[in-house]
């Protein structure tokens, strides 16, 4: 009998079948993109601990490491959605007033995605 998923482990499997549907999921990350969809639920059940291959304590530590994944947004939607973002940003020279108000140190010797860095601190 197939044992219940957690939350967190459902929403990782949505995170990866969605990125499956949309073509951004790649085998280990930098790989060919995955186009077999059994291939796709394999992995998200691999990414969510939820794999019957694992062990009860693999299960545990692959899921914590995938949900470190996700809150870096290091994932291939948190890339997607990234780039978007950064279109619609600030310029270096709107985050430098930022910074300069909120007087950051070494801010003229910082480039754009450093300035982005301090002021998220």
């Amino acid at each position: 009998m197939p044992q219940r998923q957690s939350r967190p482990q459902k929403e990782t499997v949505r995170r990866v079948m969605h990125e499956f549907k949309h073509g951004e999921l790649r085998i280990r990350g930098r790989g060919p993109k995955v186009k077999n969809p059994k291939q796709a639920i394999a992995i998200a059940l691999r990414e969510a601990g939820a794999s019957n291959r694992q062990s009860p304590k693999e299960k545990s530590r692959v899921l914590r490491k995938t949900k470190a994944k996700e809150r870096r947004g290091e994932t291939a939607q948190a890339a997607a959605e990234g780039t978007k973002a950064r279109r619609a940003g600030k310029t270096r020279s709107e985050l430098y007033r930022q910074a300069q108000r909120r007087g950051i140190p070494g801010r003229s010797r910082m480039s754009k995605s450093q300035l982005e860095r301090a002021l998220r601190r």
